[in-house]
């Protein structure tokens, strides 16, 4: 009986917040398996915003944070944090 538990991007989204910048949700499975056969699974989510750090993400979401994450959207980002102070 061997157990292996494996974590994958389940699901990748790039929503448009009311403010006018994108922000990433990741989706996270983590996969627990018997000799192969999946016996459970479990997911977390967590946001990337325009200003988030991105060393710790998987360079599927760097990829998609770079395409996004353009000037105006960290502009506009910035801007919406200003205005919530």
């Amino acid at each position: 009986m061997a157990l292996s538990k494996t974590t994958i991007n389940d699901k990748i989204e790039v929503l448009q917040m009311l403010g006018g910048y994108p922000v990433i949700q990741i989706r996270k499975a983590s996969i627990i398996a018997e000799d192969g056969v999946e016996i459970s699974r479990t997911f977390s989510r967590h946001v990337v915003t325009p200003s988030s750090d991105l060393s710790e993400e998987d360079a599927d979401v760097v990829r998609i944070a770079d395409a996004v994450f353009t000037k105006e959207a960290k502009v506009s980002y910035s801007a919406s944090l200003a205005a919530e102070e």
